[in-house]
C-alpha cells in the first residue's frame, strides 16, 4: 500500500560516449561514414554534451552513492517500525491463516472481529512468486480490495490497486516504481479518467536523489482534478533525509504550509525510539464582530514520541502524543504458529479509552511448510544450524 527506462547521467555518458548509435566506431565505419563521424566528433555542441555527461558520470561514481529508498518510506523507521498507529485496533480479533507452500508462497487467512470498526469477517488470499505478488480481501459487507505487483526487473516494479465497497465510489490506483543506484522515481495516478475533454483524477510524481552516501533530497508534485469542468489543484513538496546508520532524520515541507520532521534512533540492539513533529499553518473563515466574513490564520502543531522494545518472543511498543493520547501495544509469540496481541490507548483530553485483544493462529498445509514455520529448516529445506531436530 509497492515499482521505464533508466534516465540518469551516468548511463547517459556510457550510452553517448561517443554518442552510441549516432557515431559509429571501429569496423562499423566506412569511408562515407567516416566523414559523418568526423562531423559529429568535431561538432562543438556534441563535444560539450559528451564531455559534460562524462564528467558528471565520473564524479557520481566517485561519490559511492546508494539508493535512498522511496518517497513512500521516507519516515518508515518512525511511522511503521516504532509507532503503533498502523497496528492498533479495538475490540476482539482473531486471525487464522494457512500456508500451503513457501516457494512460491500461497497463503489464505480468515479474520474475525467484534467490538471495533473492522469488518466482522474478512477472507484474504496472497500469492507471491519471484517477480509477481497478488493479494485480495473480501469481507462480509462485500467490500473487495485487490493488489497486484509485477517486477519487470530489479529496478522496475508496476503496481495496481482496486477497491470496491458498497455505497462508495470505486477506487483504482496505478503506480510505477523505478529504483536506480542512487535515485528513485515514482509515478502514480488515482482514479484516472481520460475520456473527457480534460484529465480527471489525481496524479503524483516524485524523485529522491542521493547527494552524498548519507544525505538525499527529493521533490514530490501532485495534481488533483476531481470535479469535472473545474480547474485542478497542484502542489509541491520538498523533502530531505539523512541516514547515519544509528540515527535517521527526515523532513518534508509542503506548499500548503505543512512541515513534518521525524527523528529515529537505534538506542540498543533491542530498542528503537522515534519522534515526529507536524506543523500546520492555514487560513479558516471566521465572522468578525460586525458579522463580516474574513479569513484568520491558524497554526497547529502536534508531536509524537514513541519507543519499541524487541525481545526473542515479544515486541513492546508505546507512544505519547502532545494531543493527550497515550498508546501501548504488546505482541507476544507463544509458539512459532501462535501469537497474542494486546493494544490499549487513552485520550486524556477527551476522557476516552479503547482496548483490543487479538489472536493469531498459523497452520501449515504440509510437513515441509510446518518445519519452516517452526524454524527447523530454511526456505530451501536445509536444516538450520542449532535448531532442534525432529525425531
Amino acid at each position: 500500500m509497492s515499482t521505464s527506462s533508466n534516465f540518469n547521467l551516468g548511463n547517459l555518458s556510457k550510452s553517448f560516449s561517443p554518442i552510441k548509435g549516432l557515431i559509429p566506431t571501429g569496423s562499423e565505419l566506412t569511408e562515407s561514414e567516416g566523414n559523418e563521424s568526423g562531423y559529429w566528433s568535431s561538432n562543438p555542441i556534441f563535444q560539450f554534451v559528451n564531455n559534460v555527461a562524462t564528467t558528471i558520470s565520473t564524479h557520481r561514481q566517485s561519490l559511492d552513492l546508494i539508493n535512498p529508498g522511496t518517497m513512500e518510506n521516507l519516515n518508515k523507521e518512525v511511522e511503521k517500525d516504532v509507532f503503533l498507529t498502523q497496528y492498533e485496533f479495538s475490540g476482539l480479533r482473531a486471525d487464522l491463516s494457512k500456508t500451503f507452500s513457501m516457494n512460491p508462497l500461497f497463503q489464505v487467512s480468515h479474520s474475525f472481529s467484534t467490538g471495533g470498526k473492522s469488518p466482522a469477517y474478512a477472507f484474504a488470499g496472497m500469492f507471491a512468486a519471484g517477480d509477481s505478488f497478488v493479494q485480495g480481501t473480501l469481507d462480509n459487507e462485500l467490500s473487495l480490495t485487490g493488489r497486484l505487483n509485477y517486477a519487470w526487473d530489479k529496478c522496475n516494479v508496476s503496481k495496481a490497486t482496486l477497491q470496491l465497497a458498497s455505497g462508495q465510489q470505486p477506487m483504482c490506483q496505478f503506480e510505477q516504481d523505478y529504483q536506480a543506484n542512487d535515485f528513485s522515481l515514482n509515478f502514480k495516478t488515482l482514479n484516472p479518467d481520460f475520456t473527457g475533454s480534460s484529465f480527471n483524477g489525481v496524479m503524483v510524481g516524485s524523485i529522491l536523489q542521493s547527494v552524498t552516501p548519507k544525505f538525499a533530497i527529493g521533490m514530490e508534485t501532485a495534481y488533483s482534478a476531481l470535479q469535472p469542468g473545474m480547474p485542478g489543484d497542484a502542489g509541491i513538496s520538498l523533502v530531505g533525509r539523512y541516514n547515519a546508520d544509528k540515527w535517521i532524520a527526515s523532513a518534508q515541507l509542503q506548499a500548503q504550509g505543512s512541515l513534518t520532521a521525524a527523528f529515529w534512533r537505534k538506542v540498543a540492539d533491542n530498542m528503537e525510539a522515534g519522534v515526529e513533529t507536524t506543523l500546520q499553518a492555514s487560513y479558516q473563515p471566521v465572522m468578525t464582530e460586525m458579522m463580516v466574513p474574513t479569513m484568520q490564520s491558524v497554526f497547529e502543531a502536534n508531536t509524537t514520541v514513541g519507543a519499541k522494545y524487541e525481545f526473542r518472543q515479544s515486541i513492546y511498543r508505546g507512544q505519547l502524543s502532545s494531543d493527550g493520547v497515550a498508546s501501548f501495544m504488546l505482541e507476544h509469540r507463544i509458539l512459532p504458529t501462535l501469537g497474542l496481541t494486546f493494544t490499549a490507548s487513552i485520550d486524556q483530553f477527551k476522557n476516552t479509552s479503547k482496548m483490543g485483544l487479538g489472536l493469531q493462529v498459523e497452520t501449515a498445509g504440509s510437513e515441509d511448510v510446518m518445519m519452516m514455520q517452526n524454524g527447523l529448516v530454511d526456505a530451501d529445506g536445509n536444516p538450520i544450524p542449532g535448531a532442534p531436530q525432529m525425531a
